[in-house]
């Protein structure tokens, strides 16, 4: 076989170098975006790639895998010292895949789940209509109360007694706020459900003592090892000490589910990747680096609200801003295109009751890990606020080009973690 490298292939080639000339001078300020180290990388690039290893360590269905074992068997016993839980299932291809084999393990096809509304903030995969959980599973929702736009327990109590849920998850994509996990799972515990965490956003908050962990209060955790946990794209479950009291054999459910049920032949070289994340997690810096995303995030919360601009819930606990954007005179859509031109790259999003449609919302969502990986600071969330106050309030191409200037000269002061 020829030995080709990436560069000959020169179509390729250029659009990943684009991605990196992109990358280098904008600002990633998508709240489920990070940016992972030169380790994660690498180890996603091995020779690991080319092993099929369908089963679970000491148990496969192909040869070869004892090398294969001990990455998969390092990765999990990571993550459960990680997290302090008993078991972890480290094969999910991704966050989605994850909340499936919940699903399997727990419910029949049919049964009722409880999740947020994903026009409160929850996500597709806790029961929406479109999602394959509100296409086999019977869907109930809670939101967020009208005057503070938070969780209110009392309500949430009142409809999983109506709707006695078989499950019910806990968790959002656009929440800016922490969850009470022990509410929650004193609601749970009256109705006999299963309770899920899904920390896919904030697991390295959690790690790093800035969030609560769930871990003593819910049956189950699924997560993301990107976003905030900084690792590569992919999914884990865990089953806590709760959950294994409550059903022994939950953990062999997991498994089972994970595979025959939801997949073939883990990729190993992905797995390998999160046993990098999960010990860069367990280093005491990485405590330092959960505190200043959510120190920065308050920060340009606070300037942001001082511009004039409209926080959900008037606030954050975490990673994210939610913003709406109608005092603005501005749409969701139109705001990420300016501040994409200007370097700032986010997401439009829809609010708590949003009047408007998803394609153009609206809300923004903005958020501060990768840039807090980047290693900016409160003085750089100053100035993030004020350019983005001038580019919003003013609506103007010409006043995002203008800022495009300032947000590369932050950039080059603030080097990416990783020579791409």
């Amino acid at each position: 076989m020829k030995r080709n490298n990436l560069q000959e292939d020169k179509t390729l080639f250029e659009s990943i170098k684009k991605e990196r000339k992109r990358r280098n001078d904008t600002l990633e300020m998508i709240p489920s975006e990070n940016h992972t180290s030169p380790a994660v990388l690498e180890a996603m690039s091995t020779i690991l790639t080319d092993k099929y290893a369908e089963g679970y360590p000491k148990k496969r269905y192909y040869g070869g895998n004892e090398y294969i074992d001990e990455v998969e068997v390092l990765a999990q016993k990571r993550a459960q010292r990680l997290f302090n839980v008993p078991f972890a299932n480290v094969q999910p291809y991704s966050g989605s895949p994850a909340n499936m084999a919940v699903y399997l393990a727990c419910m029949e096809p049919g049964e009722k789940v409880l999740g947020m509304n994903l026009k409160a903030g929850g996500h597709l995969t806790h029961g929406w209509k479109v999602s394959f959980s509100g296409i086999y599973y019977d869907s109930a929702f809670y939101g967020v109360s009208e005057e503070t736009e938070r969780i209110d327990l009392e309500e949430v109590e009142k409809i999983a007694k109506k709707e006695k849920p078989k499950l019910i998850w806990v968790g959002g994509s656009a929440y800016p706020r922490e969850f009470d996990w022990k509410g929650f799972s004193k609601i749970a515990d009256e109705v006999g459900a299963y309770l899920a965490a899904d920390i896919a956003h904030i697991a390295g908050l959690i790690v790093a003592g800035v969030h609560d962990s769930p871990a003593k209060h819910v049956d189950v955790i699924t997560t993301t090892t990107h976003k905030t946990l900084r690792g590569p794209r992919g999914g884990m479950v865990m089953v806590t000490e709760k959950g294994l009291n409550k059903d022994s054999d939950l953990d062999k459910k997991i498994n089972k589910a994970v595979f025959p049920g939801l997949q073939g032949g883990p990729h190993e070289h992905q797995i390998a990747a999160k046993a990098v994340c999960f010990k860069e997690a367990l280093e005491d810096d990485f405590e330092d680096y959960g505190r200043k995303v959510v120190e920065n995030n308050k920060k340009l919360a606070d300037e942001l609200m001082s511009n004039d601009f409209r926080l959900v819930t008037d606030g954050t606990d975490n990673h994210l801003c939610l913003i709406d954007l109608r005092n603005k005179n501005i749409g969701g859509k139109k705001a990420e295109e300016l501040l994409e031109l200007a370097g700032i790259t986010i997401n439009k999003n829809s609010i708590p009751n949003d009047p408007a449609k998803p394609f153009n919302p609206s809300g923004i969502r903005i958020g501060t890990p990768a840039i807090t990986t980047r290693g900016m600071g409160e003085s750089e969330m100053v100035e993030i606020a004020q350019i983005m106050t001038s580019v919003l309030d003013k609506k103007s191409e010409k006043e995002a080009k203008k800022a495009r200037k300032k947000i590369k000269k932050m950039a080059e002061e603030f080097s990416l973690p990783y020579d791409i």
